[in-house]
């Protein structure tokens, strides 16, 4: 049964509110090293960095085309630190391509310091999102931010 409260909140609100409830059910803090906040930050940036990587090679991970013109492929990751407003520092994986051409939108080279992720992160699961499902949306929402 929703709270009384819950006909006053938007759907994203009232998800959002279902999501802490079970985070603080199993344990899991907001904030902080190990929190909520930071494991949906991470992941959003990641599986977004991701899916630039496969949009720039033109084919997903380990499914290259053996008779394709170019001969760059996917070249591990580096670890890079950022800070969000709500997060703090969140250690995310960068992809790397074999021919260091790979220019990455959503976390740039050499940028450090992103400006409202976290609100942009906390709608994407409150609508239920699976990381993949609203991140042309998510990816749009970053870019206006940063303009």
């Amino acid at each position: 049964m929703s709270p009384s409260w819950a006909g006053q909140l938007s759907a994203e609100q009232v998800a959002a509110a279902a999501m802490v409830a079970e985070a603080r059910a199993r344990g899991l803090a907001l904030t902080g090293p190990d929190g909520l906040l930071k494991l949906f930050t991470r992941s959003v940036l990641e599986t977004a960095l991701n899916e630039e990587m496969t949009e720039h090679l033109g084919h997903k991970k380990n499914q290259a085309e053996p008779d394709r013109e170019s001969s760059n492929v996917r070249n591990g990751a580096r670890s890079k630190t950022v800070i969000s407003d709500a997060a703090g520092e969140v250690e995310i994986d960068v992809p790397r391509d074999r021919e260091s051409t790979f220019e990455p939108q959503i976390v740039k080279k050499r940028q450090r310091r992103l400006t409202d992720v976290d609100e942009i992160v906390l709608s994407l699961y409150a609508k239920g999102g699976d990381d993949r499902g609203d991140l042309c949306a998510f990816r749009r929402d970053l870019r206006c931010f940063g303009e």
